[in-house]
């Protein structure tokens, strides 16, 4: 087992889920498809999500600092409560000003989530599986979005009054969940750290903006590019799979090597194999589409537990979770400027220079963390 007390930490791990879940599904298609229906044109539904993911980002690093003050429970129940206010109010009294506020609400609420559900990972890992949990911690968000932004499309198609009901009951389940915690007591007390600890935070944040960027690139040009290559998202589902499976055996293979030696050892490889996958793909584009997927596999598993091992072990003890904020707030912009570069680049050089500059943004991060000291220790 990778955590002390694992039935707390299923219980947050279930809640982690079942939110990412609703926002995928409400964001991605209860409110494209149905949002019309509703009065809300295109442009407003999209501010209404860029709303909710930006105060999310910015405020995570005082979320993070609230959830050591105040406790796990009472900060992810008040997200929880205004997720659920938000979808009510979205399908029985829509309208664009109201929506938006709500949206916004909801993600500043909702900002304490990621760095709760780290910092309290780090703080119930077993010390010798400290990377290898929090590794499982990010991926357990993964099936989620997929499921919810997956699944809910075609349902709202057919029985959109069924997805409504079913975003509001998971979105209740989750408040049920986070009420379960009110009393959950963790180690995660403040106490001062000195500026030379924050300094080693603040180095970790080029790389966390690059990691969320390079992948994000994709996000308004994957169809695009599927319909140029000719493609069909179908052919995208066993290599999808033979890259989720490397994903794991990766993560849990060289899991072992970031917590018994040095994180380095993960991470620098990975960084090195998703470099070279951007750049293959900008020069081949699909000619080579399962080797692509093998190397986004066993180089995004190596990153991911490399990248939780480095940061478990650099974060001010006495600051984890405002730490965990910071971190994640660089994550989180890292994930908004993608889409934006990468659709700058599908319209300037087409399929290459997306590939390219995910490639140059995971090449970057690479020599950044081989200049820094814990690069040169792990490379040597």
């Amino acid at each position: 087992m990778l955590w002390q007390r694992p039935l707390t930490m299923l219980r947050l791990l279930a809640l982690l889920a079942l939110s990412e879940t609703v926002r995928a599904a409400f964001f991605v298609a209860a409110l494209p498809i149905g949002g019309p229906a509703l009065g809300l044109s295109a442009a407003v539904i999209g501010v209404m999500a860029g709303a909710h993911y930006l105060a999310d980002a910015l405020m995570r690093g005082p979320a993070g600092a609230l959830v050591a003050r105040a406790g796990l429970g009472p900060t992810l129940l008040a997200g929880s409560v205004l997720g659920l206010l938000t979808l009510w109010l979205t399908r029985t009294l829509p309208s664009p000003l109201g929506g938006v506020l709500a949206c916004a609400v909801w993600g500043a609420g909702s900002a304490a989530l990621w760095p709760a559900v780290m910092s309290a990972s780090q703080a119930l890992a077993r010390p010798e599986r400290t990377a290898r949990a929090l590794t499982v911690t990010n991926l357990t968000a993964v099936p989620a979005v997929l499921v919810g932004a997956l699944a809910a499309g075609p349902l709202m198609q057919g029985w959109p009054e069924a997805v409504w009901t079913g975003l509001l009951l998971l979105q209740g389940a989750a408040a049920a969940l986070a009420l379960s915690l009110w009393r959950t007591s963790l180690p995660l007390r403040t106490a001062p750290a000195p500026w030379r600890e924050w300094r080693g935070v603040a180095a970790l944040l080029p790389t966390a903006f690059v990691q969320t960027l390079a992948p994000g690139l994709l996000v308004t040009t994957l169809y695009p590019m599927l319909s140029f290559l000719g493609l069909r998202l179908g052919d995208l589902l066993l290599p999808g799979a033979l890259t989720g499976v490397l994903i794991g055996v990766s993560a849990a293979w060289l899991g072992r090597h970031a917590d018994r030696d040095h994180p380095g050892r993960a991470l620098l490889p990975g960084l090195a194999l998703l470099s070279a996958g951007f750049f293959l793909a900008a020069l081949t584009g699909a000619q080579f589409l399962w080797l692509l997927a093998a190397v986004a596999g066993v180089g995004f598993g190596a990153f991911l537990t490399g990248w939780n091992g480095l940061v478990a072990r650099t974060l001010p003890q006495g600051q984890r979770a405002a730490a965990w904020g910071a971190v994640m707030t660089a994550e989180a912009l890292g994930a908004a400027a993608g889409p934006m570069l990468g659709g700058a680049a599908w319209q300037v050089w087409g399929v290459g220079g997306v590939f390219a500059l995910g490639g140059a943004a995971f090449a970057g991060a690479l020599l950044y963390a081989v200049r820094r000291p814990a690069g040169k220790v792990a490379a040597s």
